[in-house]
């Protein structure tokens, strides 16, 4: 439970201290970048132990199921978060997809507050 309350008010502070130093066009990259990062390390250390994927359908239900409730402890499809915060977490998608050999953009997108939607367009070299 304190884990979880930590990563939340340094996400948050993280956040409100980018937004006051910096123009939001700076924050939103920052922010990315740093998703990026912890989420391929999070990747690595989730499955170091574990076999490969046999392919994109497993290392999706893979980030949705296990990797997301052991960030977030929430499942996807419920995660209630600010808009604003959406960078880190888009970052963290693809930091952890990078990490097991999908290059992918993703973006999110707030419809109905709090819900959020994550598109992941993966990128296939030709």
């Amino acid at each position: 439970m304190a884990d979880e309350a930590l990563f939340e008010f340094l996400h948050m502070e993280v956040v409100s201290y980018l937004f006051k130093t910096a123009d939001e066009e700076k924050c939103i990259p920052i922010l990315e970048n740093m998703g990026y990062r912890v989420g391929h390390s999070l990747a690595e250390r989730f499955t170091k132990d574990s076999s490969r994927f046999k392919d994109e359908l497993d290392i999706m239900k893979f980030i949705c199921k296990d990797f997301w409730t052991s960030v977030y402890k929430k499942q996807v499809d419920n995660l209630r978060t600010n808009h604003q915060y959406l960078a880190f977490p888009c970052g963290l998608i693809r930091g952890a997809l990078a990490n097991l050999g999908i290059s992918c953009i993703v973006t999110a997108e707030v419809q109905n507050m709090p819900a959020c939607k994550f598109q992941i367009m993966i990128q296939r070299s030709q």
